[in-house]
């Protein structure tokens, strides 16, 4: 999910009342539940690098443990050093390391759980297995989140500045975001059935859309490469006709993506080259960040042709 998404569950879940726990609570959950994302350092590696290295050790087991760690800790040197300092804020509570891990900790595992959401993926055993989890229940961004949790954020805020009954709207925000996220895995669940009930035997993938979350992309596998994305067939031939095997061994970019990829094709430019794209991201054809080209010599039988 989009970081505002996890910075809001962070505060939220401080507003719902744990942030009177110890003093620097609240950086600890709100940037608790970012930190798994300092992997998004290795897009500077371009050419398709990061899409095998996003969403992997940092979001992984070991880091569930040792990120809140060292946030716990870089925030409790910092309460120290403003001390030592005497530049520490009055109404700041004591500061209590475990608290501050406990937070941080908590904050961190709502990271992954997020990110499991949507069909982007997540390998949430890195680096014990690289294995790719989806959960085809959330688009990536999801406004009505936004909308609901920020709302409920700024209420118990607000209510808090005066003197109010504060931790109830985020408690109220809690529960209703957990139903939504219950409703719209029911909607996906209901969607893959009915590609069942069709006679479909392929693999099957119900991609939830930005904004109407009652609708669903329907993407069903037809083997090698073949797929339907809502009723539109989507590759132009057979995997099988290249020799992409070969071809990752050699090329960096191409082994990252396939590493990455979920419902992988080949397109045929009006050029005569390929492209190799993924069914969830099918509208991304023109040579953008979803796709990477595939050199004419590891498909010979298509130059025979």
């Amino acid at each position: 999910m989009d970081n505002l998404t996890h910075s809001l569950a962070g505060a939220l879940i401080g507003q719902a009342g744990l942030k009177r726990r110890t003093g620097l609570a609240m950086p600890a959950l709100i940037i608790g539940a970012n930190v798994p994302d300092i992997d998004a350092t290795c897009m500077l590696l371009g050419d398709m690098q990061h899409l095998a290295l996003r969403r992997g050790i940092t979001h992984g087991p070991i880091a569930w443990v040792l990120l809140p760690l060292a946030l716990a800790g870089a925030l409790w040197w910092f309460d120290q050093w403003q001390g030592q300092r005497g530049k520490r804020p009055v109404g700041r509570l004591p500061v209590s390391f475990g608290w501050l891990y406990a937070l941080s900790f908590i904050a961190c595992l709502t990271h992954p759980a997020l990110d499991w959401m949507n069909s982007y993926g997540i390998r949430l055993l890195e680096p014990f297995s690289s294995r790719w989890f989806y959960g085809d229940v959330l688009f990536i961004i999801d406004v009505w989140l936004w909308l609901g949790m920020g709302f409920a954020t700024w209420l118990s805020r607000r209510r808090e500045k005066r003197g109010g009954e504060w931790r109830r709207p985020a408690r109220v925000a809690i529960g209703a975001a957990l139903a939504y996220i219950g409703l719209n895995a029911a909607i996906t669940a209901q969607a893959e059935d009915r590609l069942g009930e069709d006679g479909n035997t392929g693999e099957a993938i119900a991609g939830p859309l930005p904004v109407a979350f009652w609708r669903r992309e329907l993407i069903l596998g037809k083997g090698d490469g073949y797929w339907l994305a809502d009723g539109r067939q989507v590759g132009d031939l057979p995997l099988a006709r290249c020799r992409l095997e070969a071809a990752r061994r050699q090329i960096p970019a191409l082994e990252a993506y396939l590493f990455w990829a979920r419902a992988p094709f080949l397109s045929q430019q009006s050029d005569g080259s390929l492209l190799l794209g993924d069914a969830r991201f099918a509208g991304d054809l023109s040579g953008g960040r979803f796709t990477v080209r595939v050199p004419a010599d590891f498909c010979p039988e298509l130059q025979a042709n």
